[in-house]
């Protein structure tokens, strides 16, 4: 009666989700009726029975039917079967209805919110194996090289078993080796090296150098982070090209020389910095440039502004680490250091020059993708996350996904403590220091979540000053990751680390003995505290999961106070001292209302960041679009069966002059050749072109148009005549060439690709440091404000301060 009671509630919410437009499934019960029939399956076929031999013939008759056009949907419950069976002889793992039901929801082409430590590596396999049967195999897409190796070799004896193979793609393998590992029938990789192969792809100029085979299906590992939070950043791929910067060096001397408030002012988020009069006076007469608002001074004034931004706005060991010579900026959700990640050309170079380390040039941008289109080309995407219904609208809104949430198949009993809230930073950090000191002292094990670099090693510092030695993990020694957070459930370990804490690996209890284990489960677990809030709930949610794995005791809590990130960023603590009239004090603040009020300032800032993130879409649309224009030209130029078409030679005249100066193979593969190096070389020059629109079009904002509205106009226009271009360079190359006498040496004639080439991610977003202006805006931010200021809004505040001046030189 009681199972009967609860089946109703779980199918009244689901249709009370249904109505208000929230895409979470919580009534898993035909999912729970599929897994009986999956039970049934092995037992009645008598799979334990089979002989090794036998279990392989038998998912090789599922699969040639599949191949030969039976229903993957009417193939699910067998091929489930057969891969619980293949666990269990080749792990040893027995999987639990959990695991099956998340697999189950991911062949629905569904995220599936797995608990924390719930075992979703082996819950992959489940869909992995059936998309793979099809013979056009999938991709298991993870968050680092590690996991996409450590997977790969853990699960293949499964695959293997049933007669499928599996690879694993690494940065900086080998051509050849990609090829074989993305022809393999499961394919473990990082979202981001298969995008940047993608990129690779798109300019060859011979088919034998591809590594993609045509995409079928994708599974995202940790899909919050991946889909979410990477969604819009752009893959970059470039070449060598004669580019220069400004000299940021000297206007770094400049700027670190600028006093905050007389020469410079920052909004009260500080995410963007503006000159004042003085300081402005000050700029021209130190760079002797005259009037910087001259249109002539744009690029200087913009390298100016960059240098400002590089002083007063980013933080060494906090936005960024420095490190055998090289910037590497840290990701504010997770804290590692973001590999191959730059910041638009100018920023990259003031940062660069403030802290005197070498100057690398992106170069000329050859091709370019965000996260959120790559994804799109699979036509079977899924995924699964510990935290995914926080998320669930924008799954739904990008990627059309729905979000299943899969109870544990243990009940989670781990204690969320209410957090502890201080009105200054010492406060904090005297209780903070005492409660893990109190913890180590019985010999508990605490992990201990910090929002950057330099608060890791000030708490570490304070922690030795108290006499409790701990390990760090932070973004200066990610490598060392996997073993720290492994020992991080030993007795009486104090770990402190950034965000990153161990997002995929398991914190063991006790370590590797039984009696250690048993020890710290009754001391009550793994005890995870938290030193700030974050904007997103869900990162909070990530670093509690740390805590009360699968049905271990555990416990957590978030000690914070009002003078943390989160409040300064967003101008939250006036008001929060004002609203609920605070006075400073040494104790914590042990009133349940500011509780309420700090996580609804972080739901409001989440639904504020979607906004944000649904407006920038609209840039990225438009050129996403021609990208696959241009590809699908490319393609068929590159492909035997294809040829030149629209965008090679039209004139027949000169047509029949080439055939009858070259034989037929010789001119088809210089048609082919040429046409391919015009169209990269036009695309890039139509990119740089996006570019310097995106850098400008906000000034549109002043006479009250829309910026994405006129971005997606002008950018349609720039494309308009491209084909056109592309035709016109190609027929003038091969009517020079016709002419000529002798052998015709394309690779002398300079009609090949860039000698090298190097990926990169442009970090915060593809429109330029400015958008970070949009991400610390105050809570009343909208979306209609997110469209109208934005990718360099800084140009706006000049035309602003501009008028200003010429107002009072009136």
């Amino acid at each position: 009666m009681r199972n009967e009671h609860r089946n109703y509630l779980l199918k009244l919410r689901s249709a009370f989700n249904r109505a208000r437009g929230i895409p979470v499934e919580v009534d898993l019960g035909p999912y729970r009726r599929a897994v009986e029939r999956i039970h049934a399956q092995r037992r009645d076929r008598g799979l334990e029975r089979l002989s090794d031999e036998g279990l392989r013939r038998a998912s090789l008759d599922l699969a040639e039917r599949l191949k030969s056009g039976f229903p993957p949907e009417k193939a699910t419950e067998e091929a489930f079967a057969f891969v619980d069976e293949a666990a269990r002889r080749t792990l040893g793992l027995v999987p639990h209805d959990a695991q099956l039901v998340a697999g189950l929801a991911m062949c629905g082409r569904k995220i599936a919110e797995l608990p924390t430590g719930e075992g979703k590596t082996l819950a992959a396999v489940f869909p992995a194996s059936l998309f793979a049967m099809t013979g056009r195999g999938v991709h298991i897409l993870t968050f680092n090289d590690y996991l996409a190796r450590r997977d790969a070799a853990w699960m293949g004896p499964v695959y293997r078993l049933l007669g499928l193979n599996v690879g694993s793609v690494q940065e900086g393998m080998a051509t050849a080796d990609k090829r074989k590992a993305y022809a393999s029938d499961v394919t473990y990789a990082t979202a981001r090296e298969a995008g940047f192969d993608l990129l690779r792809d798109g300019l060859a100029y011979d088919p034998a150098d591809l590594v993609h085979r045509p995409f079928h299906a994708a599974l995202v590992d940790e899909a919050d982070s991946i889909l979410i939070d990477e969604a819009r950043i752009p893959l970059v791929i470039a070449g060598l090209a004669g580019r220069s910067d400004q000299d940021a060096r000297r206007l770094a001397s400049l700027a670190r020389g600028f006093v905050p408030g007389r020469d410079y002012g920052t909004d009260d988020e500080k995410r963007n910095v503006f000159l004042t009069d003085a300081g402005l006076d000050r700029a021209e007469g130190l760079l002797r440039s005259g009037n910087l608002y001259a249109p002539e001074n744009e690029p200087l004034l913009a390298a100016l502004h960059c240098a400002l931004h590089a002083e007063a706005l980013l933080c060494r060991d906090v936005d960024y680490i420095v490190r055998d010579g090289r910037i590497e900026i840290v990701d504010e959700f997770t804290g590692r250091v973001m590999a191959k990640r730059h910041w638009p050309d100018g920023l990259q170079a003031a940062v660069e020059a403030k802290e005197n380390v070498g100057r690398k040039s992106e170069g000329r941008v050859l091709g370019s993708i965000t996260f959120q289109y790559f994804f799109r080309l699979y036509p079977r995407l899924c995924g699964m996350t510990a935290t995914a219904v926080p998320s669930a609208a924008e799954f739904k809104a990008f990627y059309g996904l729905s979000v299943a949430a899969v109870p544990p198949h243990r009940p989670c009993i781990r204690m969320d403590h209410p957090d502890m809230v201080f009105t200054h930073k010492e406060a904090k950090l005297r209780v903070l220091v005492r409660e893990i000191a109190t913890a180590r002292a019985a010999g508990r094990p605490t992990l201990v979540g910090t929002l950057s670099v330099r608060e890791s090693e000030e708490l570490a510092a304070a922690l030795a000053e108290a006499g409790v030695g701990c390990e760090v993990l932070n973004a200066k020694n990610d490598e060392v990751e996997a073993g720290v957070i492994a020992r991080a459930g030993r007795p009486g370990a104090v770990t402190i680390s950034t965000n990153m804490a161990g997002r995929g690996t398991d914190i063991k209890l006790g370590g590797e003995t039984e009696q250690e284990r048993e020890r710290v489960i009754a001391l009550g677990g793994l005890y995870v505290i938290g030193t700030n809030r974050h904007e997103s709930l869900r990162i909070d949610r990530q670093l509690r999961g740390r805590a009360g794995r699968q049905g271990d005791p555990g416990s957590s809590r978030f000690f914070i106070s009002l003078e943390d990130e989160l409040f300064e960023r967003y101008g939250l603590r006036d008001k929060f001292f004002e609203g609920h009239r605070l006075e400073k004090q040494s104790g914590a603040v042990d009133t349940p209302a500011v509780r309420r009020d700090i996580i609804h300032a972080q739901r409001v800032i989440e639904g504020q960041n979607f906004d944000i993130r649904k407006t920038l879409e609209k840039y990225s649309s438009v050129v996403e679009t021609q990208r696959q224009i241009v590809g699908r030209w490319r393609d068929f130029v590159l492909t035997p069966e294809g040829g030149p078409g629209e965008i090679g030679i039209r004139d027949p005249d000169l047509r029949a002059r080439g055939l009858a100066r070259f034989d037929r193979e010789e001119f088809d593969k210089l048609e082919r050749r040429v046409t391919l190096f015009h169209a990269d070389r036009l695309w890039a020059d139509h990119l740089a072109g996006l570019q310097d629109i995106r850098e400008s079009i906000h000034l549109v904002s002043v006479g009250g148009r829309e910026p994405a509205y006129e971005f997606q106009k002008a950018a349609a226009e720039a494309f308009a005549g491209l084909e056109e271009r592309i035709s016109g360079a190609v027929a003038a190359t091969i009517d020079s060439l016709v002419d000529r006498e002798g052998p015709v040496d394309l690779d002398a004639e300079g009609l090949k690709g860039p000698s090298s080439t190097w990926t990169y991610l442009v970090s915060d977003e593809q429109f330029g440091w400015g958008v970070g202006l949009l991400k610390g805006s105050q809570i009343g931010f909208t979306a209609v404000s997110a469209g109208v200021y934005g990718p360099l809004f800084v140009f706006a505040l000049i035309v602003n301060r501009l008028l200003g001046r010429k107002k009072r030189a009136g």
